[in-house]
Parts: structure tokens; sequence; C-alpha cells
């Protein structure tokens, strides 16, 4: 069965450090999948915020989640702190790909990677506009080589 594989950039444009609590696990006492992404997402408005944003305010329209794939590292317990990095890549017209790691904070251990597929969204007219410019040129210093690579070996990867 192929694997999704997920190319992280040598640099990141955004850091932070996220706690896990009880409600982000499972049953089995380990980071839950579904909330793995809920931890993405925190540090995803943390990002937008970095930049004087919101998700529902970039230069006057909003962003929505079109996508995302992640892969899974180790797991992740109760307690641990997770630095979340993100970064930019395959800047388009009315979107980009956000690609994000996280670690544990203390060992360093990778816990989960991905990319997150963002495009912009006019809610008032409920369709999807182009990137803002003014975004656009914030973005394009952090450009970095494309996150999704389906063929990748592992050797090829770039540690986190």
């Amino acid at each position: 069965m192929t694997r999704i594989c997920i190319r992280l950039p040598s640099q990141f444009a955004f850091s932070t450090d996220i706690t896990l609590y009880q409600s982000h696990l499972n049953y089995g006492g380990h980071l839950d999948n579904a909330l793995l992404l809920t931890v993405v997402s925190e540090a995803r408005v943390r990002f937008f915020k970095s930049l004087g944003y919101t998700e529902l305010d970039v230069e006057g329209v909003g962003i929505l989640v079109a996508d995302a794939a992640l892969q899974y590292r180790s797991e992740a317990f109760h307690g641990e702190v997770m630095v979340v990095r993100l970064g930019a890549t395959d800047l388009g017209r009315k979107g980009f790909d956000l690609v994000w790691s996280m670690n544990e904070l203390t060992t360093q251990r990778e816990v989960a990677r991905g990319k997150t597929g963002i495009v912009f969204f006019d809610y008032a007219n409920h369709q999807v506009v182009p990137m803002p410019a003014a975004f656009r040129d914030k973005m394009a210093r952090f450009k970095a080589p494309s996150a999704l690579e389906a063929s990748l070996a592992q050797s090829e990867l770039v540690p986190a």
C-alpha cells in the first residue's frame, strides 16, 4: 500500500508550543487522530494572528481548509508540549499549502507532519476568491518546495 510522504522545508515561518490536554487523548491514552488536526488548527489560528489576521479576515476575505494530509511519526501523551511549526508552500492564485510539523518539546521526538490546503473565501458571497496581493507578498518570503510527494523515499525526507 502506498503511503503519503510529506516533505518538510528546511525552515518554517512560524512556531508555537501547545500543551496536550486530556481531551486530546483517545481510549488508547495517546493523541487522538481527529484531535491532532484540532491542535494543528490552533497553531494555524496563531500563525494568522502573528501576521495580523484572523481566519475570517485576511485582507478582507476569509480562509477555508480545502484538504489535509498527514503522517503520524510517534505517539503523543497527556501533558506533553508540542512544538508546531508552519510554513507556506505551493502559492497559487486562490490558495496555498500550509505545511507543518509537530515535535515533542523536550526530546524533539517527531509526532506528526502534514500539509493543509488553504483557499481564500468570500463568506458573504459563498465563493472562493483570489489570494489577496498583500498576503501573497508576505508569504512569498516563506515559500518552500511542495510538501506532498507520494513517491519520495524515506531517505529523501528532510529531517524535522
